[in-house]
């Protein structure tokens, strides 16, 4: 599996986006709306094929009849890094071959883009929801290509955890990303514009 993109969750849209843009010192693109999860979101545009979204509960979506994905139903305090997303070539076979339940397959659409995410039924992933989420994108289009580059570079991504160690173990080496022992978060680490930024 493969570092895809990381995602910032908030209360709200606005303070998710303002978490991002004053940690890093620029300023993210629209994205749009998840219908099937009634979300939406935010993008930075990363080097190296990856990138950034903000995202949150859309208020203006309509209640669901099942939880929506990042555990987002449950999110309550100030915006934070909270989840990463490692894309795969067969996210059936690979869910399969886990040693834990990372959920089923999602097809999924915002505009032209279409991918299948791998989502549990809770919403919430293994690991206190630090496990990251499986994605497999369906044809050519990918966000990394459609933004505009924002001068930002991912250094590495720091998933901190008390079973860092199985952890790691289930995933094996994921390119730009560490594993250490400790209370559960993400810290990521960037190099921007205005030098080296953490965003956490």
């Amino acid at each position: 599996m493969i570092l895809d993109h990381i995602a910032v969750a908030g209360e709200t849209l606005e303070e998710a986006a303002a978490h991002v843009e004053e940690a890093l010192g620029v300023k993210l693109e629209n994205g749009g709306k998840h219908a099937k999860f009634g979300t939406h979101n935010r993008l930075l545009g990363l080097a190296d094929g990856l990138y950034l979204e903000a995202i949150a509960v859309d208020p203006a979506a309509p209640d669901r009849a099942f939880p929506r994905w990042f555990d987002l139903d449950r999110f309550a305090g100030e915006p934070r890094l909270t989840n990463w997303i490692c894309s795969v070539e067969d996210i059936v076979a690979d869910l399969a071959d886990l040693a834990v339940d990372a959920g089923h397959p999602v097809e999924l659409e915002r505009g032209a883009l279409r991918w299948r995410m791998a989502v549990p039924d809770s919403g919430r992933l293994p690991f206190d929801n630090l496990f990251p989420a499986l994605i497999q994108w369906q044809g050519h289009l990918h966000p990394a290509r459609m933004l505009p580059q924002s001068g930002c570079r991912l250094r590495r991504l720091v998933v901190w955890h008390p079973d860092a160690q199985d952890l790691m173990t289930i995933l094996g080496p994921v390119d730009g990303v560490e594993f250490e022992s400790g209370a559960a978060a993400l810290q990521a680490e960037f190099d921007t514009p205005s030098g080296r930024r953490l965003l956490q």
